[in-house]
């Protein structure tokens, strides 16, 4: 990661800071395109859970939190295998935020490249995620990350595009 900015593994008392960055961006979002799946709030439950599940990693810059990644071994529910390349170890990108002041510097395109570097370490073979197949998805922003579109999908109403990046 660049000098300014680090990534760290979170933890339990970076819960306010990670609720924080994710109701400015889901505020963010519903204020740009409306209500939809984004504009959902995450609880202190809901993020102690999912540092369970995945590992959340944070990336700062003078200890101001600008983005996080949650990575996981762990398939997420909404992800439908089929549609993927056969994978011996694949790793999950289930979860992504950039602060809204924040965006369009870098900082997400830091935090894939990060991911890259973590899941060989892990060891993992390839990156596997879905996002909103909506004005407010990230699809674009992992197309120009180097993501490969492997399928779309409508789950609970919510149409997705599931990407994969080999490693």
């Amino acid at each position: 990661m660049s000098r300014r900015i680090k990534l760290r593994v979170a933890t339990p008392d970076d819960v306010p800071a990670i609720l924080s960055l994710n109701a400015a961006v889901n505020t963010d979002l519903t204020e740009r395109y409306g209500k939809g799946p984004w504009s959902s709030f995450s609880s202190e439950k809901g993020v102690l859970y999912r540092m369970r599940i995945a590992t959340i990693y944070l990336a700062t810059r003078r200890n101001r939190p600008l983005a996080k990644l949650n990575l996981s071994r762990r398939k997420p529910w909404a992800i439908d295998i089929r549609y993927f390349s056969a994978s011996a170890s694949p790793l999950y990108l289930t979860g992504m935020a950039v602060a809204p002041d924040q965006q369009r510097q870098g900082i997400g395109r830091l935090c894939i490249e990060e991911a890259r570097r973590i899941g060989r370490t892990w060891p993992a073979d390839a990156i596997r995620l879905d996002a909103w197949d909506a004005d407010a998805g990230a699809g674009e922003f992992y197309r120009k990350c180097g993501f490969r579109e492997v399928g779309r999908v409508t789950y609970r109403n919510t149409p997705l595009i599931y990407f994969e990046m080999p490693l």
